[in-house]
Formats: structure tokens, C-alpha cells, sequence
């Protein structure tokens, strides 16, 4: 069965950097659409960023510049590269792959 799960979350300050990874099996790596989504305190499911199975990458505007998604088709691995990191990046990210989610793993940023 589809499996995502992530990892790399953690405690940073702000203008911090994370490195986010989400491990998959289950399913073709190479030929699916994935995402990053988060959900913050108390808030709904926020879009993060999208990578094509080309590789063709998407942002939300709350992170463009800043974050930077990638996969490694070899290790069926997606990564989410975040820099600059702001006191509103706190959240649970998701890793997600058509109506797949996986676990989640938090990212707090504060001094």
C-alpha cells in the first residue's frame, strides 16, 4: 500500500533553515504529481508546493523564494528545502501524493 512518510521537522529560529523529507513506496515514484501541504495551529490545510513527475515546480506566494521543493526518483524521496524561515512557517507539513497523506512532521519556528 501507499506509504509517505516524512521526517527533518524540528525547532529553528527565525531565519533558520529545514530541510524536509518524505520517504515513499507503495506506488510508481517517477510517475506522480506530489505536494507539500501544511496545517498551522488552528487553521485548515494550506498548499504548499507541487513538483511535477517532469520535475516542473509550483509555489504558493507565502513561501516562493524561500522554499524549494525536489525529488530523487532514485530513492523515491521528495524534499522541501526552506530558508528564511518565518514565525507563520510553524506548522505540521504533509507530503501528499493524489488523496495519500502521510503522517506529518512538525516545524516550529521562534526564538
Amino acid at each position: 500500500q501507499v506509504q509517505l512518510v516524512e521526517s527533518g521537522g524540528g525547532l529553528v529560529q527565525p531565519g533558520g533553515s529545514l530541510r524536509l523529507s518524505c520517504a515513499a513506496s507503495g506506488f510508481t515514484f517517477s510517475a506522480h504529481a506530489l505536494n507539500w501541504v501544511r496545517q498551522a495551529p488552528g487553521k485548515g490545510l494550506e498548499w504548499v508546493s507541487g513538483i511535477g513527475s517532469g520535475g516542473f515546480t509550483t509555489y504558493a506566494d507565502s513561501v516562493k523564494g524561500r522554499f524549494t521543493v525536489s525529488r530523487d526518483n532514485t530513492r523515491n524521496t521528495l524534499y522541501l528545502q526552506m530558508n528564511s524561515l518565518k514565525p507563520e512557517d510553524t506548522a505540521i507539513y504533509y507530503c501528499q501524493m493524489a488523496d495519500h497523506t502521510g503522517q506529518g512532521t512538525q516545524v516550529t519556528v521562534s526564538s
